[in-house]
């Protein structure tokens, strides 16, 4: 019998790699620090080297690699202090070891314990239908409003962990990767730090899609040489001129990121050989601040003496900076070779601010004019937000969360008051919006507006430059239907409560009828029923479930069907009962027992467990054998099998991680998925009869729909077919390809 032989460490080794990396960071922080600093990130180092001394990653690694490259990040590309690197040190400590919050206060002082306090995950149970996921951000976010380096310790604990994701399971992988496009890369996004937004979201698409992900860099690679031809051409006559300008400069050109590539490819739905704005050209100049203005207009002159701008996509950040922030002048120009090209143009202090926003722009403070007013202002927004958003409704941390992420990749409107004082909302916003931006009561009590002194409704969206008066009356009362038009977080949150206060005896009603029926029909009302009763009639919340019912929105009398609904799915026999199972843990735990010795035990098998577990396929991306999926655990309706590339997908993995489920296909020659395809090209007689040949004649596949139309000599099409796997999709996609005319045939869920 062989034994496993358990891999040799060399302590020495790994202890000198420790002191090596350690040193790394105190030379990256020198410059940093004052008095007593080093002492303390000494001291800080100390405790988590202890606090971790028996632990190691997934990967094999000694534990403490991992806080170690967490505060190298926050200090070599975010630009943080002692006070970051220390929390950064201990960030894990009290999450893994009997040290408490106190200890680190007692040790530290109140300001790292603060932080590491927001970045300790709630532990314990949490009640079925709600996530911890939403509820830890949520408790991360109230530190926020105190101390934003919570935020930004944060952002460098998930890159470090997306950059060493290969160790982890498949399903943890695409748990973290969602998490972080949801999330953390447009908080990074906000607060400015635009190389670890971009880094983060090419990470995401690595785990997530990572066929596409490799194809974009591969013929990124291939086709350097020739971007680098165009761009040094492209640059020079600009060089040329700016050389007799007084301002120091530098030209270069950057390649687009792989995941804003991937969103053209998507978007646009062409080839990669077509998506032409795959660099931008970047004018960065050396002046004093006080010439920063007249000199970045002065190159703009230039670009625009040898090439031609859209004048539809100049954008003017130095004016006025971004919320994050962010300045810059950007113009997108015409080439020679009849190619568009972005032209950025920004000053050295621009440029780190770009790249390291909220930390970077502090060193600026003293001169600084408006850069970092418009994040104080949105984290004032965030505190507003915090105090107004009931930290006790925990199923309310979802809807929290949807919230503030609507408020995170925005664009900005700039609008004036009757006095001429500027207000920055998102785009989008309307009278309604400005109205909670002045004021709540004057949101409450809004009847109307004028914009550039003519009446307008509630819903009026806002453009730049317009001036707002609003007109208020004693009589308004807030309506749900206000909750459509607005898109600021600020006056969801006000509105909703507002409208939170009418509605608590619908609510109490609600819930009384909803106790009297359970009990008539002999169920017991646990927060179990309340959840499946929440997800058998399509509520967000329980609490939005007895609302309907107090409103008469639903009639009692459905709790009938439910029940008889729910009898006739524990009936069903021999399958295993995923009523019960509320996560992934208990389910795989169930799969493994119904599986056995297996080395794919942990994994729904699609094909072979049909007989014994209730999964269907969602309907929302229509699966299909071959395709990349996962299992979800749902509250009502069994196992639901995803596409990983599903357009709920993302919001799934970051809101119910928990109850992600390993799933991959099996046997399933028998079984037939319908799958649709949009065709498109130039119209010509007997074309339909090719694409149907092709369809039915050369490959056997059965048609469930097909619609064509022809306009002015070009035809689009869909179908809907059944296949049997990826690569019977594939080779019918490659197929109707060649038939001529035929420009281009693509996928859609």
């Amino acid at each position: 019998m062989n034994a496993t032989v358990e891999p040799v460490i060399d302590l020495e080794q790994e202890r000198k790699e420790i002191l090596k990396r350690y040193r790394r960071l105190l030379r990256a922080a020198k410059p940093l620090l004052k008095d007593n600093d080093a002492k303390l990130i000494k001291k800080a180092f100390n405790t988590s080297l202890e606090a971790h001394k028996e632990m190691r990653r997934r990967s094999g690694e000694p534990y403490i690699y991992h806080p170690l490259a967490v505060a190298q990040i926050a200090v070599e590309e975010i630009g943080l202090g002692t006070t970051s690197i220390v929390a950064a040190l201990l960030h894990d400590v009290v999450e893994d070891t009997d040290t408490t919050i106190a200890d680190i206060d007692r040790l530290f002082g109140p300001k790292v314990a603060r932080i590491i306090d927001g970045l300790t995950k709630i532990s314990g149970i949490f009640e079925y239908g709600t996530s911890q996921q939403a509820e830890n951000f949520r408790k991360m976010l109230l530190t926020l409003s105190d101390d934003v380096r919570v935020i930004l310790v944060k952002l460098a604990d998930r890159l470090h962990n997306m950059r060493t994701l290969d160790s982890m399971p498949r399903d943890k992988q695409l748990k973290i990767a969602s998490e972080t496009i949801y999330i953390y890369a447009p908080l990074a996004h906000r607060l400015g730090l635009y190389a670890i937004k971009s880094e983060l979201e090419d990470l995401y698409l690595k785990y997530t899609d990572p066929v596409a992900y490799k194809d974009i860099a591969r013929k990124l690679r291939e086709t350097k040489t020739s971007r680098d031809r165009f761009i040094s051409q492209f640059i020079r006559p600009i060089e040329d001129d700016m050389k007799n300008t007084p301002y120091p400069f530098v030209v270069k050109g950057r390649p687009k990121s792989i995941y804003s590539i991937w969103n053209k490819l998507n978007k646009q739905k062409r080839p990669f050989e077509e998506i032409y704005d795959l660099f931008a050209v970047r004018v960065i100049l050396n002046v004093p601040l006080e010439q920063e203005k007249a000199a970045c207009w002065r190159a703009y002159s230039i670009v625009t003496d040898h090439y031609k701008p859209n004048p539809d996509r100049l954008k003017d950040w130095i004016s006025t900076p971004r919320a994050n922030g962010y300045e810059s002048l950007h113009t997108t120009v015409m080439s020679k070779a009849g190619q568009w090209v972005e032209v950025q143009i920004r000053t050295q202090r621009m440029d780190e601010i770009a790249e390291k926003g909220y930390a970077a722009h502090w060193k600026y403070k003293g001169n600084e004019t408006q850069t970092g007013r418009g994040i104080e202002t949105w984290i004032s927004q965030v505190r507003d937000m915090l105090e107004t958003a009931s930290t006790s409704d925990k199923t309310g941390a979802i809807e929290f969360l949807d919230d503030f992420r609507s408020n995170l990749y925005s664009e900005e409107v700039f609008v004036f008051t009757p006095k001429g004082d500027l207000k920055v909302l998102q785009r989008g916003a309307t009278a309604l919006d400005f109205a909670f931006e002045i004021h709540t009561q004057v949101g409450a009590r809004c009847m109307a507006a004028k914009v550039n002194s003519l009446l307008v409704p509630l819903s009026h969206v806002l453009n730049n430059g317009d001036q707002v008066e609003i007109i208020t009356s004693n009589k308004q009362k807030p309506s749900e239907d206000w909750l459509r038009f607005v898109v600021t977080s600020k006056a969801k949150t006000k509105i909703k409560d507002l409208i939170k206060e009418d509605n608590k005896r619908y609510i109490t009603d609600g819930r009384d009828a909803v106790a009297k029926k359970l009990k008539t029909l002999r169920v017991d009302m646990t927060n179990e029923t309340l959840n499946q009763l929440r997800a058998y009639f399509n509520s967000k919340t329980v609490t939005d479930f007895f609302y309907r019912v107090g409103k008469a929105h639903i009639d009692v009398q459905e709790l009938k069907k439910f029940k008889a609904d729910k009898e006739a799915k524990e009936n069903r026999a021999n399958k295993l009962n995923t009523d019960l199972i509320q996560d992934g843990k208990t389910f795989t735990k169930e799969l493994k027992r119904l599986h056995g010795e297996r080395a794919d035990a942990d994994m729904l098998l699609i094909g072979e467990d049909m007989d014994r577990i209730d999964y269907t396929l969602a309907r929302c991306c229509n699966p299909i054998s071959g395709d990349d999926v996962f299992g979800f655990v749902t509250v009502n309706e069994g196992i639901k099998i995803h596409r990983t590339t599903c357009p709920n997908a993302v919001e799934l993995m970051s809101n119910h991680g928990n109850r992600i489920i390993k799933a991959k296909w099996t046997s399933q020659r028998d079984l037939a998925f319908l799958a649709g395809l949009r065709i498109t090209g130039t119209d010509r007689v007997g074309l339909v009869n090719d694409v149907t040949k092709v369809i039915s004649n050369d490959l056997h596949i059965n048609i469930r729909s097909i619609t064509i139309d022809s306009r002015d000599g070009i035809f689009e099409g869909t179908l809907k077919l059944y296949v049997q796997n990826t690569q019977h999709l594939d080779d019918l996609i490659r197929k109707l390809e060649k038939v001529e005319g035929v420009v281009k045939v693509a996928r859609f869920d």
